[in-house]
C-alpha cells in the first residue's frame, strides 16, 4: 500500500472505472476492456511498450486479473459470491493498475448475486410443547431457515400447512434476517387431541422462489382442568372389634381424566376426623384402602365416621369428599389399660442419690370389661432396682436399690397388667427411667505420676507434656480444669518454671532450663471439677533436665596467661621426665564432660601426653646442642556429640640453673621469692633517685617536664589499627615545651589494665602511685628483637603478686579464682 501511495503521488493522472459481473461465471470470462476504457478516459498509453498495464494491487487476485498485453479484465476461476462476501448487501473487488506512463487506474468490480441457493433449516424436525391452557394469540419463536444468498434472494417469508389451530407470522431482525413465530389461534384441549404435526416452508424472493421445508411436531401439555370424583358420596361398612391391625375395611376410588401429576390422586382423612379414629384406622394415600391400625373396642365406640378427601397433585387442585361410616361389631377382647401418671409418660428422671423407697411414678390400670374380665393384676418385669407397690386405685413405682449413673444411666421399665378373663388378656407399658447426675466423683488422673525428659537450653514456651484427668460426671460436674500447686524450685516459685493450660492440661516451659543448675524438679498438678461443691485430685509431675554439651572445657593447669603457659625443665631431664600436667574443667556431665588431651602442633617429637590424665612427659633426652625452648599446642576436648575443645600454648624451657639446683638439692622457694622482691624494690628505688636528680638538673636549666601533658598527648593520638609491640626504650618523659609531633606515648595505669588481653608482656616492678592489682608495666620487645630471637613469645609471670589480681580471659571464659 505504501508503494502504491508513492506511485500515486508521482503519477500524472488518476482514473476510476466501475464494472459489474454476475456470480457463477466460468474461468476466462472477459469482464471489460480496461485498456480501451482507460484510453477513452484520457489515459496516455505508449504503444511501443510491450506491457501497457501493470497491476499494483488486487483484493482478489485468485478470482480476477488484467491481461498485461491486451488490458482485458478476465475471471481466473468461477466466482461464488456467497463464499466471497457471505450475505453482505454489496460485494466489490478492488484493483489498482498503473500504465507505462505512470498513470493510475482504480477499478471497482461489483459481483452481483444470483438466486442459486434455496433456504434450509438446521434440523429435519422441530419439536414444541405447548400447554393446553395457552390462550389464543400466544406466540412461540421458531428456528430460522438459512439462505446463503443475500438481499431479496434470501429468506423472505414462512408458511405453515395445514393452517387450522396455528398460524405463522414472519418478522425481521435487526440484521435484516427473517424468522417465523408460531401463533396459537384457537383454544387447545389435551383431552381432545394431544399431538399435532405441521410442515413449515421457508421461501426466498426469487422468481420463481426457492424454498425449504421442516416438519413441526407440537405436543399439547396437560393442565389440571379436571377434578377427582368419587363413585358414591357416602359409604357404610362394618368391622369386628377384634379385627387385627391391617384388616381391610373398604377401598375407595376417585377418578381424574387428567394425565401425569394432574391425574394422580392422593387420599387422606379430613381434618374433622378425630384423633381416636385416626388411631384405629388408616388410609393408604395411593390406593385409597382403609385398614384397621389400632385396637377397636366396642365399649369405647360403636360407630366411627371418617371424612375422606381425594386430591390430585396438579396446581390449583380442588379435592373431592366422601363420608365412610364404620360400625363396630361387639366382641370380648378388651385388654387392661395402663396409664403412667408422670410429667412425661415415656421418660422419668430420678437422681442417682435418690434413697430406697423414693417414688418415681404413679401407675393407674383399668379394664373396660366387667366381672372377672375386669379384675387386673400388675407387676414390674425384669431385674431392676425398682419395685411396684399396688394400692386400691393406683400403683407406685419405688426405688429399690442403689443407683449409680456412672455405671448405668437409664433403665427401660415394663409394667404388665393381666386380667382374670378366659382366655386371659394382658397389656404392657414400657417407659424409660433416666438417672440424673450428681457430683459424686473426683477427677481421676490417667496416672498418678508423670515424668518428662527435656534437654537443657530448651526454648521458653516449649511444650513439655500433657496431663489428663477424667471425671465420669456430666456437665459442670464432669468438666475438669487444671492448675499447678504452688511450690518452690531452687528458692523460686514453680510458676516461673512451668505453666499449664487450664483446659487441655498441656504443660509448657517458661524458661530455658540449665542442667548445671537444675537437674530435675517436681511439682503437683491439681485437677478440679466444676461441681458445687467442687471435687479435686492431684498428680505429681517430674521434669528431668538432660545435659547438653554446651560448656567449653577450661584449662586450669598449668596457669595460663593469654592462653600461654611457661614451664622450665632441667636440660639433663631424661626420657619419661614429667614436664607438667594439663588439667581442664568441663561443667557438663557424662560424655559431655569427659575430657581427653592431645598435642596438635609444635615439637611433638620430644614430648608425649597422656590422653586421660594430661601428663606431658619427655620422649628423648636433650643434649648440649639442643635448643633452649620448645612449643606445644595442647587441646582438651570433651566427648559430646558435637565436641567442644580448649587449647593452650605450652612453652618449655631448658634451664641450666635447674640443673645446678638439682645437684645441690631442694631450695626453699619462699627464700627465692623474697630475694626477687627485694631486688625489684631496690631497682625501683634507684630509678626514682635517678629520675629525681634528672628532674632537678633540668629545672635548673629552666626545662620542666609535665607528665600530664605527656599523658594528654597519649590519649589524643590516633590509635593504630594494628597493635604494635612497644619496648621500654620507646618510653621516655616528654618535656613540657616539646612540640605535639614529638610527644611519645606514655602507658598509664588505666591503659595497661585494659590491654592485658592484647599485649604480650613481662611483669616488672610497678610504678609509684599504681596498685599492683590495678596496673603493670609493659616491657614490650621490638619486632626486630623478636625476629632476631627464637621467634617465641615469652610470658614471665610475677610470682610475688598480691591475692587481688585482674581476671584473665582464656578461650572466651573467665578463669575462676
Amino acid at each position: 500500500l505504501l508503494g502504491a501511495a508513492l506511485l500515486w503521488a508521482g503519477a500524472g493522472a488518476l482514473v476510476n472505472l466501475k464494472y459489474s459481473v454476475e456470480e457463477e461465471q466460468r474461468a476466462g470470462t472477459v469482464i471489460a476492456n480496461v485498456a480501451k476504457d482507460a484510453r477513452d478516459a484520457g489515459f496516455v498509453i505508449d504503444p511501443r511498450q510491450p506491457t501497457a498495464f501493470r497491476v499494483v494491487s488486487n483484493s482478489a487476485p485468485h478470482l480476477v486479473d488484467i491481461s498485461p498485453g491486451s488490458g482485458l479484465l478476465v475471471t481466473k476461476q468461477k466466482i461464488d459470491r456467497d463464499l466471497l462476501c457471505r450475505q453482505s448487501p454489496k460485494c466489490v473487488i478492488s484493483l489498482e493498475v498503473m500504465s507505462s506512463s505512470m498513470e493510475i487506474c482504480v477499478i471497482k468490480l461489483e459481483i452481483k448475486d444470483l438466486n442459486d441457493n434455496a433456504p434450509s433449516f438446521p434440523t429435519d424436525q422441530i419439536e414444541l410443547e405447548i400447554s393446553e391452557t395457552a390462550s389464543p394469540g400466544t406466540r412461540v419463536p421458531l428456528e430460522s431457515a438459512y439462505d446463503p444468498d443475500s438481499g431479496s434472494f434470501g429468506v423472505q417469508s414462512y408458511q405453515i400447512t395445514p393452517n387450522d389451530l396455528f398460524g405463522l407470522e414472519t418478522k425481521t431482525r435487526g440484521d435484516g434476517s427473517r424468522f417465523a413465530e408460531l401463533v396459537v389461534e384457537k383454544s387447545l384441549d389435551r383431552e381432545t387431541q394431544s399431538h399435532y404435526s405441521y410442515v413449515i416452508t421457508a421461501l426466498d424472493g426469487g422468481d420463481p422462489p426457492n424454498f425449504g421445508t421442516v416438519e413441526l411436531s407440537i405436543r399439547v401439555i396437560d393442565s389440571n382442568d379436571n377434578n377427582p370424583l368419587f363413585e358414591e358420596p357416602a359409604y357404610t361398612v362394618s368391622v369386628p372389634e377384634n379385627a387385627p391391625p391391617g384388616t381391610p375395611v373398604i377401598r375407595l376410588n376417585a377418578s381424574d381424566p387428567d394425565e401425569g401429576t394432574n391425574g394422580q390422586v392422593l387420599y387422606s382423612f379430613h381434618s374433622y376426623v378425630s384423633e381416636r379414629a385416626r388411631e384405629l384406622f388408616q388410609i393408604d394415600p395411593q390406593s385409597g384402602l382403609i385398614t384397621v391400625s389400632g385396637a377397636i373396642d366396642y365399649e369405647e365406640g360403636h360407630v366411627y365416621e371418617l371424612d375422606v378427601q381425594a386430591k390430585d397433585l396438579g396446581p390449583n387442585s380442588i379435592p373431592a369428599h366422601c363420608k365412610v361410616t364404620i360400625s363396630v361389631q361387639d366382641a370380648n377382647d378388651n385388654p387392661p389399660l395402663i396409664n403412667l401418671l408422670s410429667v412425661n409418660s415415656e421418660l422419668v428422671e430420678v437422681s442417682e442419690n435418690a434413697p430406697p423407697g423414693y417414688v418415681i411414678a404413679l401407675v393407674r390400670v383399668s379394664d373396660r370389661d366387667s366381672g372377672a374380665n375386669g379384675r387386673v393384676q400388675c407387676k414390674l418385669l425384669g431385674n431392676v432396682p425398682f419395685r411396684l407397690q399396688e394400692y386400691e386405685s393406683f400403683s407406685t413405682i419405688l426405688v429399690d436399690g442403689r443407683l449409680d449413673r456412672e455405671q448405668r444411666d437409664q433403665y427401660n421399665l415394663t409394667i404388665q397388667a393381666k386380667d382374670n378373663g378366659v382366655p386371659s388378656l394382658q397389656a404392657t407399658k414400657s417407659f424409660t427411667v433416666k438417672i440424673t447426675d450428681e457430683n459424686d466423683n473426683h477427677p481421676h488422673f490417667s496416672k498418678p505420676y508423670y515424668q518428662v525428659i527435656v534437654q537443657e537450653n530448651n526454648t521458653p514456651g516449649a511444650y513439655l507434656l500433657s496431663v489428663s484427668a477424667r471425671d465420669p460426671d456430666l456437665g459442670l460436674n464432669g468438666s475438669v480444669s487444671y492448675q499447678i500447686v504452688p511450690s518452690q524450685v531452687r528458692d523460686m516459685p514453680v510458676f516461673t518454671y512451668v505453666s499449664i493450660n487450664p483446659n487441655s492440661g498441656d504443660i509448657y516451659a517458661l524458661r530455658s532450663f540449665n542442667h548445671e543448675q537444675t537437674k530435675a524438679f517436681e511439682f503437683k498438678v491439681l485437677a478440679k471439677d466444676g461441681g458445687n461443691p467442687s471435687l479435686q485430685s492431684n498428680a505429681t509431675v517430674r521434669v528431668i533436665v538432660l545435659d547438653v554439651n554446651d560448656n567449653t572445657p577450661v584449662i586450669t593447669a598449668p596457669p595460663l596467661v593469654n592462653g600461654t603457659a611457661e614451664v622450665y625443665i632441667p636440660r639433663n631431664a631424661g626420657v619419661g621426665y614429667l614436664v607438667t600436667v594439663v588439667k581442664a574443667d568441663d561443667y557438663d556431665e557424662g560424655e559431655n564432660g569427659r575430657l581427653s588431651y592431645e598435642m596438635v602442633e609444635g615439637d611433638r617429637g620430644f614430648f608425649e601426653i597422656d590422653q586421660i590424665n594430661g601428663e606431658i612427659r619427655t620422649t628423648r633426652a636433650f643434649g648440649e646442642n639442643s635448643k633452649t625452648a620448645y612449643e606445644l599446642i595442647v587441646v582438651a576436648h570433651d566427648h559430646g556429640k558435637t565436641s567442644l575443645s580448649a587449647s593452650a600454648l605450652i612453652l618449655i624451657y631448658l634451664s641450666q640453673a635447674l640443673d645446678a639446683q638439682e645437684s645441690i638439692g631442694s631450695v626453699n622457694l619462699s627464700l627465692i621469692f623474697i630475694i626477687a622482691l627485694g631486688s625489684i624494690a631496690a631497682i625501683l628505688f634507684v630509678t626514682m633517685i635517678f629520675v629525681a636528680v634528672k628532674c632537678k638538673r633540668d629545672n635548673k636549666e629552666i626545662r620542666t617536664y609535665n607528665c600530664r601533658i605527656a599523658e594528654y598527648s597519649y590519649g589524643h593520638q590516633k590509635k593504630s589499627s594494628k597493635k604494635k609491640k612497644i619496648s621500654k626504650n620507646d618510653i621516655r618523659l616528654v618535656p613540657r615545651d616539646v612540640e605535639e609531633t614529638d610527644k611519645m606515648n606514655v602507658v598509664s595505669c588505666s591503659s595497661l589494665t585494659s590491654s592485658l588481653n592484647y599485649f604480650d608482656y613481662h611483669q616488672q616492678t610497678l610504678p609509684l602511685g599504681c596498685r599492683r592489682s590495678d596496673s603493670t608495666f609493659l616491657n614490650v620487645e621490638s619486632q626486630n628483637s623478636r625476629n632476631a630471637g627464637s621467634n617465641h613469645i615469652y610470658h614471665h609471670t610475677f610470682t610475688g603478686q598480691s591475692p587481688q589480681q585482674p581476671d584473665l580471659i582464656i578461650n572466651g571464659m573467665p578463669l575462676p579464682e
